[in-house]
């Protein structure tokens, strides 16, 4: 039975309290992805029909692994969420399954381009750090004719 799924007609005046756990399968993410979840969502959430809306408060937590962006090692980035609030129209007076948006709001809020600096439970600087800053000294080296400037190198075209 899935636990974010209820029915409107049934919700209590004084709402309904869930709490529990869902497996990391929860996410359903790819094995492709490079974020995978490492621990079993933890849920603590309290839904209340406000009229024409029902209003979900509490807390999430679960912890994933992320791919560094740079280094390419994994790292851990807990998603920690005390004061989770999400509203959701009540269009008929049906079953509403809140599954769909409590995933993709935890999903969010992970890193877009996640570097091991945002690891936020085993904080760490990343291996790579520096290696991929080109210098100008470095550059006038490598490229011949870096030093005269784009400009000098359209003059010569004349």
């Amino acid at each position: 039975m899935n636990p974010f799924q209820f029915d409107v007609r049934n919700l209590p005046e004084d709402g309904k309290q869930i709490s529990g756990t869902q497996p990391a399968t929860f996410f359903q993410l790819p094995e492709t992805d490079t974020a995978r979840a490492d621990t079993p969502l933890i849920y603590n959430l309290t839904i209340l029909r406000d009229e024409d809306d029902i209003i979900v408060t509490g807390s999430v937590d679960v912890t994933f692994s992320l791919e560094c962006g740079r280094c390419l090692e994994r790292f851990q980035h807990r998603i920690e969420m005390p004061d989770y609030q999400t509203e959701v129209p009540i269009e008929k007076e049906t079953t509403i399954d809140l599954t769909e948006l409590i995933r993709e709001d935890i999903l969010l809020t992970l890193p877009n381009f996640p570097r091991c600096e945002d690891g936020n439970v085993e904080p760490r600087d990343c291996p790579a750090e520096g290696r991929f800053n080109a210098n100008e000294s470095s550059l006038s080296q490598e490229m011949p004719g870096a030093d005269d400037g784009v400009w000098n190198a359209l003059d010569k075209l004349k």
